[in-house]
Parts: C-alpha cells; structure tokens; sequence
C-alpha cells in the first residue's frame, strides 16, 4: 500500500553513512545486541551482570530513533491536510457549550465580565496548546500526550498518562451526548422543542451521584427509571463504523458539521448584535455577592468553568500519522483551531449579555430563549439544530483520539499486540476502533452521562500537566532536537517559563476538581497500574532493550537516552 512519509526527526549520527534508514538500523543493532546477550535477555539487568534497580527501569525513556522507526513502520494513510486539522480542532472544542455555558456562566458567576473570563482562560489554554505543538512537530506519532511523556519522561509516567487518555476521552465523548435523548419506560411523548435542545435531564432530588441507572423527570412532571439511552447507542455505533472506514471519509464528515456549526455560531453573532442594549453591559463586574457570586471571585470562577470549553485541541494530535505533513499542519491545526474557537467564544458571550440582562438569562437554554424573546422563534430553531451538529461533531473528534493511543501503546509492548492492527485497506486501527467503540456504546447506553461527564477534568488536565512538564525536560535534555515548530521566546521564555506556567495552571485547576472525580480516576489508575505491572512491563520493547547505556558509545552511537532515574 502506498503511503507518503514524513521527513526523518533529524539527521544520521556523525559519522554513518546517510542510508535514509539510519535510525532504524541503529535500533535493530541495539536489538539484535539485547537477543544475543543472556544478560539482556531479562528485563532489567545490565550486560555487566549488574541487575538495575526498580525505579530505572519503570523510567525507561523510549528513544527518539524508535519514534522515526514507528513513524516509517505504521501503515496508517496520509490525507489529512492542515485545513483538516484545524476543522478536526474546532470540531472537538465547540460543542453546545458555547450556546449553554457561555450563558450559565455569566448568569450565576461573572455576568457581562464573562468576556473577561473567557479571555483568560483562553490565555491560560495557549500555553498547553503551545506546548502540545511544539511536541507535535517534533514527535509526530498518534500517541499524543502518551508518546511525549514515554520520550521525556519515562515509560511508567506515559502509561499512567495513557491510561488516564483512555477514560478521559471516553467520558468526554460520553458527556457530549445529548442527555435529553435518554428514553426510559415513559409514557408520555417527548417533542423535542427549542427550549428543551440545551436542557439537562433533571435529576431525583436527594440522590447522591453514583453508578446507577439514570431516575428522571418526565416531560408530565412524573418521575420514571431509565432503562438504556438508545439514542445515545446508535449514535456511538454510528461514529465507530464511520471511523472504521477510514480517516478521510469521517473528515469528510466532521468537515461539513463543522462548517455548519460556524455558520450557525457566525448567524446568531450577526442578528443577535442588532438587539444588544449598552445598558445590559452596566455594570461590567457586579458587585459580590459572596464567593464565586459576581465581582473578581466571580470573573475567576467563571474562568475555570469556561476553561473546560477550550478542551479538544489535543485530539488532533492524535492524528499526527495520519497527516500528509505532520511537523507543519499539527501545529497549524492546534493553534488555528484554538484561536479560532476563542474569537467565536468571546464573540458569542458578548451578544448573549448585550441581548439580555445577565440576570435574566435563561440558564436552560441561553441562546435559544433570547432569540424567543426577541421575536425569532425560527432562529432559536436553528441555534437547536446547530447544537446537535456541534455535539455529534465532537464525538467524533473524540472517538478518533481513543484508538490511536491503543495503538501506540500496543506498538510499544505494553498492550497485546492485537491492538496495533492497521487495517489493510481502510487504513484505520481497526480493532482498537471497534472495540473502543463498543465499550463506549454500552457505557452511554447504561450510565449516568453527567457522572461520566464529570470524569474528563481531571484525566485531561493530567495529560496537560505531563505534556507541559515533557516540554520542558527535552528542551533541557535534548536542546539540540530539530523541532518545527518551538514555542517563540527563545530558550528561557519559550522553553522554560512558558511550559512551567502551563503546568502550574494545569496543576490549579486540577486541584478545583471534586473529591469524588479525583478518587474516581485514582481507582481507575490503580486497575491500570496492575495491568500494567502484570503485562505491560514484561512485554515492553524499551524494557527489553535492558541497559545499554553502561556501553558508553553505544548509547551515544544511536542516540538513546540512559535508563537512569536521574535522566527522569
């Protein structure tokens, strides 16, 4: 099967003939070393029959000639183009949220001062999206967030990282499902209606969060016991066959919705400015009225609940094997969309509050009540209709990311090898696909959209606290990688203070999280860690490389870096 491939990650050592294949010799010597030699043989033990400790070998970096060697050997196609990559982008940030949460947010928390929040959250988003562009061009593999970490920081951190992307994006995607849909043995017809597009399912009053088939309130007041969310099935299956198919085709797709949604963002913005009244924007910050009520408190509280909306630029990273030029189009893609969809945010929340007095806004559906209000009933329609196009093209942004760090990781040795399947005519990882797609289907079906929902905070913030610190580790320890596209502001700025401030904010954020979020995913990173101690650190290719770095020029030779802790 033809395919295009990307340009190598950067020349050959000095001193070896330029065979175009140069990195991937070097690894199979070091391999062929490791086959031959008993001492290698075992995980963990050096060829100087000095077994190595614990903790150098759980932060094993995987070296950057094995990246160029699973770049040449995937059998991914390459038609993604930059245009792609910024539609994908936006794909997976805008969903509904910005004709809800841009309301919510200023009626309870900021009012008119919402555009201060999503300016600021905004400011703070581009330092994780710089950070992930940088690594994008220089590490161009479907790993994302996973593949970065296992290069800086070692192979333990990356699967934790990756365990957490295989949660994260599962409940992302599950809370993007619209929960108004879910059908239980109600009686009474549902219609659906403008007001109602954007509306939550009410919860049973006095029951606490948990693990149990949704209770909810008919549209006849009458409260009944969800039995499975068929919609919400069939359109999960729909996506997973779409995504097997190949790439093209569900850009294809997320293209068109994509473009729909913006016309439909871009229709509210033009009619909406002709009912703004100045007098809705007086005064710009409300006095407070308590913690996270209006004033500064407010402006910052809002900020860490739009912060959320900005979430799906990293998906596209996971497409990077599947783009015809990776090293340019990624951070094309990354940047592009992000600055796009902060335009449209603050855009959108400057309409919403000049249209209706903050305090006023309906916090069911924003948007849709003040076209009603205003006399456009037909325009709250279409809003409707564009928010259901947003929803679905966000899941498939996301179910896209999911099966690709499978694939990675099963690359890698550290699950079964059946998880690296290409399909031979689509393209795609098939299996990982299917079986992603499956598992999400059912969990859709059955659980509670809201509690998954509430899970994806705290993996994604992870992921963007890992890739922040991986920044910033391969500028101090590689300086000399050829890199793309690097962050501007030269060593110090770009390098250092940059990826720091990204982590940090990451790290705030992350401590905002709600208790049971975070024992939540802790439960689910020690199920991870006991499959990975049972499988994936005895089948591991970086493992099984042993210690090559007691062999002084050899490790300087194919440039792998040392199994030491200290390196970490």
């Amino acid at each position: 099967m033809h395919r295009s491939t990307p340009p190598p990650l950067h020349a050959p050592p000095h001193g070896r003939a330029d065979s175009g294949n140069a990195a991937t010799e070097s690894l199979a010597l070091v391999e062929q070393r490791a086959t031959s030699d008993s001492t290698l043989a075992a995980p963990g033990k050096s060829r100087s029959g000095r077994r190595s400790t614990f903790l150098e070998r759980i932060c094993a970096r995987k070296p950057i000639e094995s990246v160029q060697k699973e770049i040449n050997e995937a059998e991914y196609k390459r038609p993604l183009t930059a245009w792609d990559l910024t539609l994908m982008g936006i794909g997976g940030i805008i969903g509904a949220g910005i004709f809800v949460l841009t309301g919510k947010a200023a009626a309870k928390n900021a009012g008119p001062g919402i555009i201060i929040s999503f300016v600021i959250s905004g400011i703070v988003c581009v330092f994780a999206c710089l950070c992930y562009a940088e690594l994008g061009s220089t590490l161009p593999v479907s790993g994302s967030a996973y593949s970065f970490t296992y290069a800086a920081l070692g192979e333990l951190l990356a699967w934790i990282v990756g365990w957490d992307l295989m949660l994260d994006d599962g409940c992302r995607r599950l809370g993007r499902i619209p929960r108004h849909l879910r059908l239980g043995p109600c009686r009474q017809e549902s219609h659906l209606r403008p007001a109602l597009v954007e509306c939550s399912v009410e919860g049973t009053p006095n029951v606490t969060d948990g693990f149990y088939l949704n209770k909810i309130k008919c549209l006849d007041g009458s409260e009944c016991q969800a039995v499975f969310n068929i919609p919400a099935f069939v359109i999960v299956v729909a996506i997973t066959i779409l995504l097997v198919l190949g790439i093209r085709e569900a850009a294809w797709v997320n293209n068109t919705m994509v473009i729909i949604k913006l016309v439909v963002t871009v229709m509210f913005i033009l009619t909406g400015i002709k009912f703004i009244n100045n007098a809705n924007y007086t005064p710009f910050v409300p006095p407070n009225e308590g913690k996270g009520q209006y004033g500064l408190s407010g402006i910052f509280e809002a900020s860490v609940s739009v912060f959320f909306a900005y979430i799906g630029f990293d998906a596209v990273t996971t497409t990077a094997q599947e783009a015809a030029n990776p090293q340019r189009d990624l951070p094309i893609g990354i940047i592009g969309s992000l600055g796009i969809c902060t335009i449209l945010y603050i855009a959108v929340s400057s309409v919403l509050v000049g249209m209706v007095p903050y305090r006023s806004i309906d916090l069911k559906a924003p948007v849709g009540q003040a076209l009603i209000d205003v006399g456009l009933p037909a325009m709250a329609v279409i809003i409707s209709f564009g928010a259901l196009v947003g929803l679905t093209s966000v899941m498939i942004t996301l179910m896209i990311g999911q099966p690709r760090i499978f694939y990675s990781m099963a690359y890698d040795g550290l699950l079964p090898p059946v998880f690296s399947r290409i399909h031979s005519k689509f393209g795609t990882p098939y299996i990982t696909t299917i079986f992603s797609g499956t598992l999400c289907a059912l969990l859709a079906g059955l659980l509670p959209v809201d509690l998954l929902g509430n899970l994806t905070s705290v993996g994604t913030l992870s992921a963007f606290f890992l890739v922040s610190v991986s920044t910033l580790v391969l500028r101090i320890t590689q300086p000399d990688l050829p890199r793309k596209f690097q962050i501007p502001g030269g060593f110090w700025f770009g390098g250092v203070i940059v990826p720091f401030l990204s982590a940090f904010f990451s790290a705030g954020l992350f401590s905002q999280a709600t208790v049971a979020s975070i024992a939540r995913v802790f439960i689910w990173m020690a199920i991870g860690l006991v499959i990975y101690f049972s499988y994936g650190f005895w089948h591991s290719k970086v493992g099984a490389l042993g210690k090559p770095a007691v062999r002084g020029d050899s490790a300087e030779t194919i440039g792998l870096a040392p199994m030491d802790s200290g390196d970490v």
